[in-house]
């Protein structure tokens, strides 16, 4: 069996050789969760000029050289106005973002102002030079690179594309995925009542997880459903998946059993490139290439096919929009648990943040137990063969961070 750190370096390798060459335009608006494929340049300075960051008194310093001083106001600016240069000995009511005028090297906020009566001002706190004024540029020079291509749009993102200008944005065409579950034990939610399963019968949990998941990563999703557990049926919805996609992604038939059929199925279509990766849970992945698609096969076991979703088809789906593929990092976090017996394999622990700041571990660690990833907020990476005692430090990975990357 590889490490996960091997297997992932392959899978990522292979991504790399295949990644999405396609781009297109999106305005802003519509650009949530893409990946930008080119940087966004500004081309303006922001802010565009000088303004006020507080309502208040534009003013001259030199003109207030004690507490108490009043002055004459002789205009008001509001923001989206330019105002008249200032006169010395003269202030001007300015409301935040307004344009500070010209002579002017200071706001004093309202707060320290009081209307002494006749269009006149009393300053009763002494400015500094520049205090409450936002520089020309002080965010963004003009030239300057905001965002760098593969950078994932998220909400602020966007707000910063706006920001210098960009009625639109270059994105890398969505990763086209082709989804499907073997076994012939699935059926759907919907097609037969509970009380009516047939005995042997489950439900398609991966079809819901494994799309979301999906969804989530930007993909374009093609649901293939269910395919028989037989090998012409599954070497057929393989080889019809490979001319449309950029990736097939299938939950179960990846062991050894006489009824796992994906593996021979994609190595007659394809090849094979590895099959076994020592995590825990989640040991039988395969992963392949069939024509120009790439090929992933999770286990069927729910919990199974989640994390290793999470640990290898999340970072190739980076790496095939030219995005940074590594896991997130760590937090040191501890243990409010014991974990006597651990594998030989590199673990991750289904746990949740508690109130005093340490993680608690779900009792049941079954790969089966898909509750135990409904109730987690992360998963501890734990190193092969490496017990953990209450208190200890381990490395806590959000699943916020899984998911959302």
């Amino acid at each position: 069996m590889l490490s996960l750190d091997d297997a992932l370096a392959r899978l990522v390798e292979g991504a790399r050789a295949a990644c999405i060459a396609d781009h297109e335009s999106a305005a802003p608006f519509d650009a949530l969760g893409r990946v930008l494929a080119a940087d966004v340049v500004s081309a303006i300075d922001v802010p565009p000029q000088d303004n006020s960051s507080m309502d208040g008194y534009a003013l001259r310093v030199a003109d207030v050289a004690q507490a108490g001083t009043v002055i004459p106001v002789t205009q008001r600016i509001a923001a989206g106005h330019v105002g008249a240069p200032l006169a010395a000995g003269s202030a001007a009511r300015i409301f935040t973002g307004a344009q500070v005028p010209a002579g002017a090297d200071a706001i004093v906020m309202q707060e320290q102002c009081e209307p002494a009566g006749e269009g006149r001002v009393r300053i009763n706190a002494v400015p500094a030079a520049g205090q409450w004024i936002r520089r020309r540029g002080e965010d963004v020079r003009a030239g300057a690179i905001v965002l760098r291509a593969g950078t994932r749009l998220a909400p602020q993102a966007l707000g910063l594309a706006a920001t210098v200008g960009a009625a639109t944005v270059t994105v890398v065409r969505r990763p086209r995925v082709a989804l499907f579950s073997t076994g012939d034990e699935l059926v759907m939610p919907g097609t037969v009542a509970p009380e009516a399963l047939p005995p042997g019968a489950i439900y398609n949990s991966n079809r819901f997880a494994l799309r979301g998941l999906l969804q989530a990563a930007g993909c374009e999703i093609t649901d293939l459903g269910i395919v028989p557990d037989r090998l012409d049926a599954t070497r057929a919805a393989v080889r019809d998946a490979a001319a449309r996609h950029d990736l097939i992604l299938t939950s179960g038939g990846v062991s050894v059993g006489e009824e796992d059929h994906i593996r021979p199925a994609v190595a007659a279509e394809g090849r094979i490139e590895l099959w076994q990766v020592a995590i825990k849970p989640g040991k039988p992945l395969a992963f392949g290439q069939v024509g120009r698609a790439l090929f992933i096969g999770l286990p069927g076991n729910p919990v199974s096919s989640f994390v290793t979703f999470l640990m290898a088809v999340a970072p190739l789906l980076r790496a095939l929009q030219g995005m940074d593929a590594a896991l997130p990092q760590p937090l040191p976090l501890r243990a409010d648990f014991d974990w006597p017996r651990p594998d030989k394999r590199r673990e991750f622990l289904r746990v949740r943040r508690n109130a005093q700041g340490g993680l608690d571990l779900f009792a049941n660690q079954s790969s089966g137990v898909l509750t135990s990833a409904v109730w987690a907020d992360g998963l501890v990476d734990n190193a092969p063969g490496q017990p953990i005692a209450r208190g200890d430090t381990v490395r806590y990975l959000p699943l916020s961070a899984l998911i959302g990357s």
